[in-house]
């Protein structure tokens, strides 16, 4: 690694570092923004994207020593200099720009057991919470159907702890011939929906867990489309007692992937 002290927050190396919350012009440079000592630990030591540097106070510097490669730009700066050319409190003290690269296309993704499939899931904290849970229980993937949120958005990777980066992800165009095409290379598509026929408790207990899933979630609130839920194999639900009438679709993916991916 070269480390490289800065202190002026005017020092045109920390260009990529500066105008954070421009989510269009990252998508436009082919960048991305890793938040904390965790999530570039993550995108340096187990993801496909290749860092392009690290900015870091002191102490965060030294604790990411381990995975700080050769050839990889290290800007160490006091905390003070960090905040002022971001323009807000960094967490834990770190941050990193990634590339983004060659997109995966669907066929990435055939050889998992398991996958996550999102339509019209626009919360990037939700984005994030969903691929927080697919890393969690080991799905092997995330489809995102148009009408999702950027996984690589700095809050999208922030709320997964670094899981936009380690779990792969691909995007399903045309939709949802894509549910078709899962169907074709042995996935039973499972939608989950409030009205869905079966408790998703059931399966495994009353009523076998397919071999290999991909499980459909639909955003908050308009749930589903019409065509997506034509294209499943099955609907089921997860049954509350409480009164009310969904959960969070991240907090819904959790208890799902729970179920299946075991």
């Amino acid at each position: 690694m070269g480390v490289e002290r800065v202190s002026d927050v005017d020092d045109p190396r920390l260009a990529d570092y500066r105008d954070l919350k421009d989510g269009a012009r990252r998508r436009r440079d082919g960048t991305f923004i890793a938040e904390s000592r965790q999530v570039v630990r993550r995108l340096l030591g187990g993801s496909r994207f290749r860092a392009r540097s690290v900015l870091a106070a002191e102490a965060a510097a030294a604790d990411l020593r381990d995975v700080l490669t050769d050839g990889l730009p290290v800007y160490v700066a006091p905390e003070a200099t960090l905040q002022r050319v971001v323009g807000f409190n960094i967490h834990r003290g770190c941050l990193a720009v990634g590339e983004r690269g060659a997109e995966l296309g669907l066929d990435g993704l055939l050889d998992a057991r398991v996958l996550l499939v999102l339509e019209r899931v626009s919360n990037p904290d939700n984005i994030g919470g969903a691929f927080r849970n697919a890393m969690a229980f080991g799905a092997g993937g995330v489809v995102l159907a148009p009408g999702c949120s950027d996984p690589l958005y700095r809050k999208a990777i922030r709320v997964s702890m670094g899981g936009t980066l380690v779990v792969p992800f691909a995007h399903a165009e045309p939709w949802p011939e894509a549910l078709v095409r899962l169907r074709g290379h042995g996935f039973t598509v499972v939608a989950l929906a409030p009205d869905g026929g079966a408790d998703i408790g059931e399966l495994g207990t009353s009523q076998p867990v397919p071999e290999r899933v991909a499980l459909l979630l639909g955003a908050e609130g308009e749930g589903l489309s019409a065509a997506a839920c034509a294209a499943a194999d099955l609907a089921v639900a997860i049954r509350m007692a409480g009164r009310g009438q969904s959960l969070n679709v991240a907090t819904a993916s959790g208890i799902a992937l729970h179920r299946l991916a075991r």
